[in-house]
């Protein structure tokens, strides 16, 4: 027998779970399957971000952030730290449990919000009379129906042709998370956002990290000044940063009871090179995930790349089937998912969701940390737009002298002519908070004097970002 809903909602990552719960908060009745398992195999919902993804690389990055400071500025604060150890099993359980306690708040959210969960697998069986019938399958089969199916069935890692993953030797971000110790070499292809936390992570805790990159400049889709700056930061860490290499044969190798990784590459200036490393953490970017889906059931239309194809509002080719997050175009971001999620609920109540993508900020939590929302300047200057540039340098902040954290600076980029917002560029501590000021005053349309004008509490790092406002029109106060 078929249980009846108005909503089903498949996958629980970010996009599919906050769909979900905003459907049922507009008085819809609301199933939301997934099939993530804990290790115990009970239901961890989240989808990657939770499970392996922004959460437990959030929490890993925070405990070797401490380990470094521990052992390299500690003694700057007159602290001393004798015989320093770092028990790397521990680490890992840390970042277990909250990764456990993500899966159970969202949980929880699901009963506070009257969603029913299934866990399972989610599929298309038919279209009938108007509606879907949306097959579970697991440990407890089901059948489910609703005029309404909102697919968000995330993304998975890219697999380099020839070299599937194996999570020992071979991994994707979800074997970098799960390393039982630090490995003494570690390659990483790929300088993307997740090559950048998880060798940091990993270099923190005495890693000899080597990063291949087939691009040919470091971070092409960041504002090149700050990308410039973060590729002089990483470098002076320790990060090896091989930049416009070509990636050839990929074996796995063993000396004696010892097993690694050999990586044949041409370097930029064509030499033939080989990197011997104990593991190999491949981050080349994810792809669309609609395996077992049976979308070819039902008529539903996929592009070249195996997205769903969507128009702006998020609707599919299928009445009443939308989709959203990672699985469709448009950046795979955990926060563009919710934000789809929550405008799709709100169009299938008949109101207007809206998601601006031109204010999508993005973030690497790497140390210094960078973020940015809006054009970048070569962008700009691509466009043959007139702007102004200013800048501010945290080494000139009196609250990040006080943290010891001073790399890095705050960037602004606004119209010539009407002085709007057009992008800010943060590299330095806690770039990930201070990114949302940006964003708030790009909604609004403000300009560069807005924020300018605005008190900031002091010491602040936040007072960065009123002083490269100050820069646009070169009048700091403090530099």
């Amino acid at each position: 027998m078929s249980h009846q809903f108005d909503v089903i909602v498949i996958g629980a990552g970010p996009g599919g779970y906050i769909a979900a719960i905003r459907a049922a908060q507009l008085g819809f009745k609301v199933a939301c399957i997934d099939e993530w398992k804990n290790a115990k195999g009970g239901a961890a919902p989240g989808g990657t971000c939770t499970n392996v993804g922004c959460i437990p690389s959030k929490a890993l990055l925070q405990s070797s952030e401490h380990y470094e400071h521990a052992a390299h500025h500690f003694a700057d604060h007159g602290i001393s730290m004798d015989n320093l150890s770092i028990d790397v099993a521990k680490m890992v359980a840390r970042k277990d449990t909250v990764v456990k306690q993500n899966n159970d708040g969202i949980l929880y959210l699901f009963k506070k919000n009257k969603v029913s969960f299934f866990h399972g697998r989610g599929s298309f069986a038919k279209a009938v009379d108007g509606q879907y019938e949306v097959a579970v399958t697991g440990d407890k089969p089901d059948t489910l129906t609703a005029k309404h199916v909102v697919i968000a069935t995330g993304s998975n890692a890219r697999q380099l042709a020839g070299v599937p993953f194996d999570e020992k030797l071979i991994l994707s971000n979800d074997g970098a998370l799960a390393l039982g110790e630090a490995p003494k070499k570690l390659g990483v292809i790929g300088s993307g956002v997740i090559g950048l936390e998880m060798g940091s992570v990993w270099r923190r805790l005495g890693a000899d990290v080597t990063v291949l990159e087939a691009m040919p400049t470091f971070l092409g889709g960041v504002d090149e000044q700050v990308a410039k700056e973060a590729q002089k930061l990483f470098t002076k860490q320790g990060l090896k940063l091989q930049l416009g290499v070509k990636i050839g044969e990929i074996k796995t190798t063993k000396k004696g009871k010892a097993t690694g990784v050999s990586v044949a590459y041409t370097d930029a200036a064509g030499a033939e090179q080989i990197l011997e490393c104990d593991k190999l953490i491949v981050s080349i970017g994810r792809v669309p995930n609609t395996i077992g889906l049976n979308a070819e059931g039902v008529g539903l239309q996929l592009d070249e790349r195996g997205a769903i194809v969507v128009n702006a509002d998020c609707q599919t080719n299928l009445p009443h089937v939308w989709a959203v997050g990672d699985v469709v175009r448009g950046p795979m971001l955990a926060h563009k998912a919710e934000e789809e999620g929550v405008a799709v609920a709100e169009r299938i109540a008949g109101q207007h969701g809206h998601v601006d993508f031109d204010i999508i900020p993005w973030v690497i939590y790497t140390s210094p940390e960078i973020a940015w929302v809006g054009k970048t300047e070569q962008a700009l200057k691509a466009e043959g737009r007139s702007y102004k540039a200013g800048s501010f340098p945290f080494i000139a902040n009196g609250r990040a002298r006080a943290l010891g954290d001073t790399n890095g600076f705050v960037k602004f980029l606004a119209d010539a002519n009407t002085d709007e917002i057009l992008g800010v560029h943060i590299i330095g501590p806690y770039a990930s908070e201070l990114i949302s000021e940006a964003v708030v005053a790009m909604a609004f349309k403000a300009s560069a004097e807005d924020i300018a004008r605005i008190c900031h509490a002091h010491p602040s790092l936040s007072e960065a970002t009123k002083e490269a406002a100050l820069a646009i029109d070169k009048r700091t106060l403090n530099f």
